[in-house]
């Protein structure tokens, strides 16, 4: 069981076989997730949001944007 300290300042630092465990890395977040009195910890994932549209615009790649907003603008 890995354990650690609460400083003065309210910090605490995860050691390092629960870092590897987690896959944590510097600037990565992290959630307390509170249940039956005892709170876990576990990596926050951020969905991207934007991956979904990915590829979306590739026919269009290399073109003049000038000349495709004249035409979507239909000018």
């Amino acid at each position: 069981m890995a354990k650690t300290r609460v400083t003065s300042k309210g910090q605490v630092t995860i050691p390092k076989e629960v870092r590897e465990r987690l896959g944590l890395r510097p600037g990565d977040e992290v959630e307390f997730i509170e249940e039956d009195g005892t709170y876990r910890l576990q990596k926050r994932v951020v969905p991207q949001v934007l991956q979904k549209y990915r590829g979306y615009l590739k026919e269009w790649a290399g073109q003049d944007s000038d000349k495709l907003v004249q035409e979507m603008r239909g000018k």
